[in-house]
């Protein structure tokens, strides 16, 4: 209750979903577009991560109504290489992210098959499967994934739609944001995570604006991007606690260039910018360069 007596005296709704009046200086610069997205298949993009093993790829995957298929692209819009993810099926998948997994060491994606738009699903599916290296051939035969692991998860107060979903880097949490509420409702998932039982999500925090459709979690751990349809804010992690505590401390509005149908967010693999882009057949992809902190004037 405190923190939702929290979010009410501090947010305003704007265009069918609350924004944060503590809003300071941008560290980040307006959106340049880098390219379009080239691919034909590639026409509802829901989710978007940085590769950190194969430089200048961004991993993109469709909404519902497509395979269970993901996409190394370029920030320039070209595709040079196309995945079958083995094992796994796409009934409405939202988001995905890279994040730490059973092997030290290794890199893993994760796809969000979280979307409920009805609210009736007993569980969502998170598939698990290692990232792929890329060779950049642009071929147009379709590769497949090592053998994707279903992660099964279910709310504790009942089914939620959602299309965010987060993987801490430095802890191997998983994070899942719901998206039909005025304050978005934050779930979390610490390891090890079970792929033969189903894993009951803990509710730690609510989002202090509502209507997340994405988000990412930069490199270090240490900054969170979520972002709405017309908006998006950064938090940051604190100094002591979990990373879910960076939701009840101010967050900082950043750039969002006007996109047809904007859901995707991620910072790229240096933390030095991020890039969005759209649902829509050749939609461009844009980057926002993090400026230099000499750049950002004092915060009112």
């Amino acid at each position: 209750m405190t923190t939702l007596l929290r979010s009410v005296a501090f947010c305003v709704v704007v265009h069918g979903a609350s924004l944060p009046l503590w809003a300071g200086q941008s560290e980040f610069a307006q959106g340049v577009c880098t390219g379009h997205i080239s691919s034909a298949k590639l026409r509802e993009t829901s989710g978007m991560v940085a590769s950190r093993q194969n430089a200048g790829i961004l991993w993109m995957h469709n909404d519902s109504g497509a395979g269970a298929e993901l996409f190394a692209v370029t920030q320039s819009g070209e595709t040079v290489a196309s995945y079958r993810v083995t094992g796994a099926s796409a009934r409405d998948w939202e988001d995905i992210a890279l994040g730490p997994g059973p092997e030290a060491g290794q890199d893993y994606l994760y796809i969000g098959d979280i979307g409920d738009n009805g609210a009736k699903r007993p569980y969502v599916i998170l598939y698990r499967v290692p990232e792929p290296r890329v060779g950049h051939k642009n071929t147009t035969a379709m590769a497949r994934t090592s053998p994707a692991r279903a992660l099964r998860l279910s709310y504790p107060d009942g089914p939620h739609d959602a299309e965010t979903l987060l993987v801490d880097p430095l802890t191997g949490d998983l994070y899942i944001i719901t998206k039909r509420d005025l304050f978005s409702r934050v779930y979390r998932a610490s390891p090890p995570h079970s792929t033969t039982e189903r894993i009951l999500l803990e509710r730690v925090a609510l989002m202090p604006w509502g209507f997340a459709v994405g988000g990412d979690i930069s490199a270090d751990g240490q900054l969170i991007l979520i972002r709405g349809y017309s908006s998006a804010s950064m938090f940051k992690r604190p100094a002591k606690g979990p990373l879910w505590q960076a939701f009840l401390e101010p967050s900082t509005l950043v750039p969002l260039r006007q996109e047809r149908q904007g859901e995707a967010i991620c910072f790229n693999a240096q933390g030095t910018g991020y890039y969005t882009t759209s649902e829509g057949k050749n939609q461009p992809i844009y980057f926002y360069r993090r400026t230099p902190p000499s750049s950002h004037p004092p915060t009112p």
